[in-house]
């Protein structure tokens, strides 16, 4: 590895068959499945809202957003709480967690033409570990379909 290199951590996550990451710097925690409050006339990626230690937080279906099947109904989801910039928590509803893994940075990688749909827009990019590809995950986009959802609830 050059000196140059910078390596990076991210806490890593499955979703159906695709293995996702962010970066640790954006997780709050992980924490296993909450009962939830649903949200009237909500979009689908909207599951409900959680209560995490008094802070009301909103828990987004990644599956729904990505455009994959539901998982079947004996599979709880595992929460994956997430921090915006404005210190605003929104929960990513994933089926498996992983590891933290480090990265380096300069392997860094364009999304990878195989990926369509939804899935396309949402991903930053991909580093290629030994058997599988790691996606990562756009925190920003993720919370921007969030604040529409709930904008398109409130109309």
């Amino acid at each position: 590895m050059s000196e140059l290199s910078q390596l990076a951590q991210l806490c890593t996550f499955t979703v159906d068959d695709l293995y996702l990451g962010v970066d640790v710097t954006e997780v709050q925690e992980v924490i296993r499945y909450q009962a939830m409050t649903v949200v009237p006339l909500a979009p689908p990626v909207v599951r409900g809202l959680i209560n995490l230690r008094g802070q009301i937080v909103t828990a987004l279906d990644l599956r729904s957003m990505l455009g994959l099947p539901e998982a079947s109904s004996d599979e709880l989801p595992v929460n994956v709480v997430i921090r915006d910039g404005a210190d605003e928590a929104v929960s990513l509803l994933v089926d498996q967690i992983g590891d933290v893994v480090d990265v380096d940075e300069i392997a860094f990688e364009d999304v990878p033409p195989t990926l369509t749909g939804p899935a396309r827009e949402l991903v930053l990019g991909a580093y290629k570990l030994p058997g599988r590809l790691l996606l990562v995950l756009d925190t920003r986009k993720v919370q921007d379909v969030h604040l529409r959802g709930l904008a398109a609830a409130s109309a």
